[in-house]
């Protein structure tokens, strides 16, 4: 790899064999080096690879005003992220937490706490990623002693789940509200569904991929009609209950449910009482 440019001592932006760029991070890496010499690899602790070249500038311009702490503190929660939960991260999430954590630790210091407001639909829906947060906590105190609250924990969860769903933070805080709003009409028809167990995380992860679809993706091809009024003379309560979810959705985030979907989630609820009946 040949250098382009000279981040600071630790980072340099280089060129690989293909003519791509890259970032490589390593402690003392562009000390005394000039644009155009050979990299040592075996100084390479990490490179990083962008999805696109605005993404790898801001990331340059990023990594030139953080200390290599924070830089490698992100690089560890996200690798310890791909290997304990195995999720497939975009890349961009290098540049995303990286930067949520750089400010994270300097409003800390400065006596700036601030709370998480679905702290607790994150920890319900997001467990995982939730786990991965703590674990963040733990390794920044470890690095840092400072010691942040749960909250951040939360924000470091929902950098995860952006970078899986390749969606951006407020689209995630929408995901995360219409999960919760939905999860809400199914607990209020019917109350068994309050509580933790595996029939109703396997429900939350189906609501989950559908408030994807609903707020990123185009809708997906609609059922027969026949087969449609099968299933809601099968499951006419269920039916009954997603048609006011679906009307809610129209009036408040203005996207709504495919027949299709409909009946799946209809199905899905259905046999999530099932099992609470049967266990």
């Amino acid at each position: 790899m040949v250098i382009k440019k000279i981040i600071n001592n630790n980072i340099v932006s280089s060129i690989d064999q293909y003519g791509g760029e890259l970032v490589v991070m390593g402690r003392g890496i562009g000390f005394g080096k000039k644009p155009g010499q050979e990299i040592d690899e075996a100084a390479a602790e990490k490179i990083f690879r962008m999805d696109n070249e605005d993404s790898l500038e801001r990331f340059k311009e990023l990594l030139a005003k953080l200390p290599l702490e924070y830089v490698q503190l992100s690089s560890d929660i996200i690798s310890y992220a791909k290997s304990s939960i195995e999720i497939k991260l975009n890349q961009n999430v290098y540049l995303t937490l990286t930067d949520h954590i750089g400010f994270a630790i300097d409003r800390f210091k400065e006596g700036m706490h601030f709370t998480n407001a679905l702290l607790e639909e994150i920890k319900l829906f997001y467990p995982k990623e939730y786990l991965v947060g703590k674990y963040a906590l733990r390794l920044i105190e470890e690095k840092t002693s400072l010691r942040m609250p749960d909250d951040e924990a939360a924000s470091i969860a929902l950098h995860l789940v952006n970078a899986q769903y390749d969606t951006r933070i407020g689209d995630t805080f929408r995901m995360t509200n219409m999960i919760r709003e939905m999860m809400e009409y199914v607990e209020n028809e019917f109350p068994q569904f309050r509580g933790n167990s595996m029939h109703r995380d396997w429900l939350v992860s189906n609501l989950k991929y559908m408030a994807h679809r609903l707020l990123k993706l185009p809708p997906i091809n609609e059922y027969e009609e026949e087969f449609q009024s099968v299933i809601k003379a099968y499951c006419e309560e269920e039916y009954r209950l997603v048609d006011n979810i679906n009307a809610f959705l129209k009036d408040k985030y203005d996207c709504f449910m495919t027949g299709e979907e409909m009946v799946y989630l209809a199905v899905s609820i259905k046999r999530t009482r099932d099992a609470y009946k049967n266990q």
